[in-house]
């Protein structure tokens, strides 16, 4: 069975030809970069991998995502984070995919908060101009102008990071109900990658099994992707990489067509449709 993790921030060990930004946010000794990457998939037979941005340790300086992702475009595809309140940022967008390969970018709101405006539209319309996929990354407090954004640009594949951030507490099941009112929109993505992060207890995330497949009944399989959060050592340092992957490979009461879909066909026709 195919298998591709989506979501996987990666962090360079020189840090001279990389630097971060001031107070960023680091993964323990070691661990994050595009090396330690490859260990933890051949080791878990995942075949291939989204670089995410890594803005709080770049912020907007995407080098390091497009040089790793020009050098391994076998088995990677380069995801950037661009500001919206640059007037540049869609043209960059645009020569990072022609230039280093990328085939995507993530979405966050511009300086005044706000998702629906004019910097983060542009961004938006290169993207489907270019064939790229969208990762939004927001809260339900943003539900609303998202809603706005995806009836606007209806051929643009967008993905959901994490969901809106589902987790367990009071607040769950008004945050997973608008993720699945968000369904509706039939070129809307779910990112799964919620359960580690927010689970109250950690291996298999048992609490969060029942909401996790409501988002695959509302969505289907066939708009559900699997990332890792990786490294895991610091973004889910509950649940290890291979606990986070069993959880959708044996824990979950999934189908094995469903499994398929998720664990790496949908993520293959959003980002590698080619390969």
């Amino acid at each position: 069975m195919l298998v591709i993790d989506t979501h996987a921030h990666i962090y360079s060990p020189d840090e001279k030809k990389y630097p971060p930004i001031e107070k960023p946010y680091r993964p323990p000794s070691g661990k994050g970069s595009l090396e330690h990457l490859w260990e933890s998939v051949r080791s878990n037979g995942v075949e291939r991998a989204c670089l995410i941005q890594t803005s709080t340790f770049y912020r907007f300086d995407n080098r390091y995502i497009c040089d790793s992702a020009a050098a391994n475009r076998s088995w990677t595809a380069g995801v950037c984070t661009l500001d919206p309140d640059d007037a540049r940022s869609a043209g960059v967008l645009k020569s990072y995919a022609e230039k280093f390969g990328l085939r995507g970018m993530r979405s966050i709101p511009a300086r005044d908060g706000r998702l629906d405006h004019p910097g983060v539209r542009a961004l938006w319309k290169t993207a489907s101009d270019g064939g790229l996929v969208i990762n939004v990354l927001v809260g339900r407090e943003k539900v609303s102008e998202l809603e706005r954004m995806l009836a606007e640009f209806p051929k643009l594949r967008v993905v959901l990071d994490h969901c809106l951030n589902i987790k367990a507490g009071p607040q769950m099941e008004a945050i997973l109900g608008d993720v699945l009112r968000l369904a509706r929109f039939r070129n809307l993505h779910a990112k799964l990658t919620f359960l580690p992060t927010g689970s109250a207890t950690g291996y298999p995330c048992a609490d969060l099994h029942a909401a996790c497949m409501k988002v695959v009944a509302a969505y289907g399989p066939e708009r559900c992707v699997w990332g890792s959060d990786f490294p895991c050592e610091l973004w889910t340092p509950k649940v290890t990489y291979a606990q986070h992957l069993r959880i959708f490979q044996k824990d979950l009461p999934l189908t094995e067509a469903a499994r398929a879909q998720i664990l790496g066909e949908t993520a293959r026709r959003l980002w590698f449709p080619n390969q």
